[in-house]
């Protein structure tokens, strides 16, 4: 438990920090962009690689990879089912709220909940895998569909998922763990290094987005953002709980599925809802909430789990 208590600790003084500096505007108004950048695009790759790599292979396409689809996408119906026939929203406005519902925050705090408060960082490889190989396309197919925008192409779709830098990090791990194939020492060595500035990036770019933050602001997305975040931090992790229990999960691999569950809401989502102009609050307010409220879930899980 005291390790647990110690990782919490650890991302939340990070993340702290990350405040700090934003109040005090030390990296200016791009700052929080610029960071997420970094750790997306140049920092995150590496550092899956590595871990994926000296991962057991097995672990990542077995009961987990099942638990994270099946949870979700069980969490995301649930909502979904709530907002078109209770409260009668339009079909692309329950899709962005439903994937608030059941997207987590994979990269930006699953990558460091699942190094300092698991203990391993591969944890969170088989989440990331379903949802950017397989729930992201399909989601953004589906609005591309419902808002009359140009429909993709099976090539579209496989171009977005193979150019996606967390994908093809985890691809190269994953090929590296089956294969037994490793890099010589020399050439690992700067991969490490680069790797090594992902997760105080995230951190400091999480902490830097919650300057300003004002969540259920706005009165007629309300109902909406409270839907989706009780289905985030209360459906999501319990439907896992119960699943990986039914698969035979136990000790650390049991709470490691309900802990992955347990994470906020996706950043990423509230950028598909501008570019697609449906649920922008309700997205945008989910994943502030999810983030601070999604902590106590994971508190609760740690006391009883771990």
């Amino acid at each position: 438990m005291s390790g647990v208590v110690s990782g919490f600790f650890i991302v939340w003084a990070v993340i702290g920090l990350g405040y700090v500096i934003g109040r005090a505007g030390v990296l200016g108004p791009d700052g929080q962009r610029v960071l997420s950048k970094l750790a997306f695009y140049v920092a995150s790759p590496p550092l899956l690689f590595t871990t994926i790599s000296e991962a057991d292979i097995h672990h990542i396409f077995s009961a987990p990879l099942l638990v994270a689809a099946t949870s979700a996408w069980l969490t995301m119906i649930a909502y979904a089912l709530l907002s078109r026939f209770v409260f009668s929203r339009d079909a692309a406005t329950v899709v962005m709220g439903a994937q608030a519902a059941g997207q987590v925050n994979a990269a930006n705090l699953g990558i460091p909940i699942a190094l300092f408060v698991l203990g391993d960082a591969s944890q969170v490889a088989p989440v990331m895998l379903f949802q950017l190989a397989i729930n992201t396309p399909l989601y953004l197919t589906i609005m591309d569909t419902l808002t009359g925008g140009r429909r993709p192409t099976v090539g579209s779709v496989l171009k977005n998922i193979v150019t996606n830098p967390l994908i093809m990090g985890s691809a190269l791990g994953i090929m590296s763990a089956a294969t037994g194939i490793r890099l010589p020492d020399l050439a690992m060595e700067p991969v490490r290094i680069v790797a090594g500035a992902a997760v105080p990036a995230m951190l400091l770019a999480f902490g830097l987005s919650l300057v300003g933050s004002r969540p259920l602001a706005s009165p007629g997305a309300r109902v909406d953002t409270l839907l989706a975040t009780g289905a985030k931090v209360v459906v999501h992790p319990g439907l896992a709980l119960l699943l990986a229990w039914a698969l035979g999960l136990t000790g650390h691999a049991l709470y490691a599925a309900v802990i992955m569950a347990a994470l906020p809401t996706a950043q990423n989502l509230y950028v598909a809802a501008v570019r697609y102009d449906r649920a922008t609050t309700v997205c945008r307010d989910t994943v502030l909430l999810t983030t601070v409220v999604s902590m106590a879930t994971m508190a609760v899980a740690a006391v009883f789990l771990s």
